[in-house]
């Protein structure tokens, strides 16, 4: 029977995955553009550092199915490489909370000296498209989806995939409008971007909000609206609410735990704090980036 180690690492976390049976393979993905999409320079090695399994596939077992037993992920069956490439971004992610890392759903540009995140919070209405607009004006590209902050509230890592042109099987999303059409509609051309790879603290925090219809509204956020909505940035990496296999019906399980859960959320309310954050409702990322500069002029 073939058996299969490896490894995915993202800054001072690790998984290791360990596959039973199945074909001869020299990896799981194929394609690590989704999870360093998803995350951020995620780096895959055969040699593994940890002495135990994070995720078990046995993939000769009849049946699919998917369990979480004494911190075990345990697979059953064939997977779709996308539905693994989901399993392995979760993992990941809560391995990363463990070593004091924590990974937000959100963009981030340098701009004018100052670190802003642009958060995406509860609903994800725009971080992509003004990201790129804080580019276009000069800025230097952290992240594009996904920001990963230490403890001591500095940014060190983020991803550096604008948007997937293509998903593999257990990823397909037709809600989600094609990325390109959405550039040609508020941009002649995409804008050109440079990226920033230093670590750098968080200076500013924009929730977005674009709508062709809405009228501009500039929102001061307090307290309890910033971790709420940066909560909500952070938990998108859990995958509570992930569907993985639409044919069998088979959830994500829970890798959660209470302890993580109120770590994380301390974590966020001290991070938050002091961080201005504002909600701006605008009809175009252009005209976002106006409000963002007078935020910036008046400090």
């Amino acid at each position: 029977m073939n058996y299969f180690t490896t490894e995915f690492r993202c800054a001072n976390a690790a998984i290791r995955v360990d596959v039973i049976g199945g074909p001869k393979r020299t990896e799981i993905v194929e394609n690590s553009v989704f999870l360093n999409y998803r995350l951020a320079a995620v780096t895959v090695h055969n040699e593994p550092s940890k002495g135990k399994a994070d995720v078990i596939w046995n993939y000769e077992r009849p049946k699919k199915n998917i369990s979480f037993v004494a911190q075990q992920l345990i697979l059953d069956g064939y997977w779709e490489e996308g539905e693994i490439n989901k399993i392995l971004v979760s993992m990941l992610a809560m391995e990363l909370n463990h070593v004091g890392l924590y990974p937000f759903h959100s963009s981030m540009v340098v701009y004018k000296g100052k670190g802003i995140l642009l958060l995406g919070g509860e609903n994800n209405h725009g971080k992509s498209m003004s990201q790129l607009e804080g580019c276009r004006r000069g800025g230097l590209m952290f992240s594009t989806e996904t920001t990963v902050v230490d403890e001591n509230k500095v940014a060190i890592l983020g991803s550096k995939n604008v948007y997937i042109k293509s998903r593999a099987k257990g990823t397909e999303r037709s809600d989600l409008p094609d990325q390109d059409e959405g550039v040609s509609k508020f941009f002649e051309k995409e804008p050109e971007y440079e990226a920033y790879n230093e670590p750098i603290k968080i200076d500013l925090i924009i929730q977005p909000s674009i709508d062709g219809h809405f009228d501009t509204k500039v929102l001061p956020m307090g307290q309890f609206e910033k971790a709420y909505q940066g909560y909500h940035s952070m938990m998108n990496f859990m995958g509570l609410n992930q569907l993985l296999s639409g044919e069998e019906g088979l959830a994500m399980p829970i890798i959660d735990n209470d302890f993580l859960r109120q770590k994380r959320a301390a974590f966020l309310a001290d991070l938050v704090r002091d961080i201005p954050c504002y909600l701006i409702r605008s009809k175009t990322p252009q005209i976002l980036f106006d409000e963002v500069d007078k935020i910036l002029e008046a400090k």
